[in-house]
């Protein structure tokens, strides 16, 4: 795998990985103007929020699940090119 593949990759396993941060805290209710969660807030709600324009509104935010779902078959696109 050359550089920029092996980047790529790279970043989408950190972007996985702040994304489950995100969930997890969202479960205990965290302080809003607590900066790390605004922060996790600001870079994986615009991933977030277009995935939810397609989901139908229920109690469980499943936008995280197909994120990286849809992530995972990135990464894996990317290993195999």
């Amino acid at each position: 795998m050359d550089g920029i593949r092996y980047l790529l990759v790279q970043a989408i396993d950190i972007y996985m990985i702040i994304i489950v941060i995100r969930a997890v805290m969202s479960w205990f209710s965290p302080n809003p103007y607590n900066r790390f969660f605004q922060f996790l807030i600001s870079i994986t709600e615009p991933v977030l929020g277009r995935i939810r324009r397609f989901l139908p509104v229920s109690g469980i935010d499943f936008s995280p699940f197909i994120v990286i779902i849809l992530l995972s078959v990135l990464r894996s696109i990317i290993i195999r090119a």
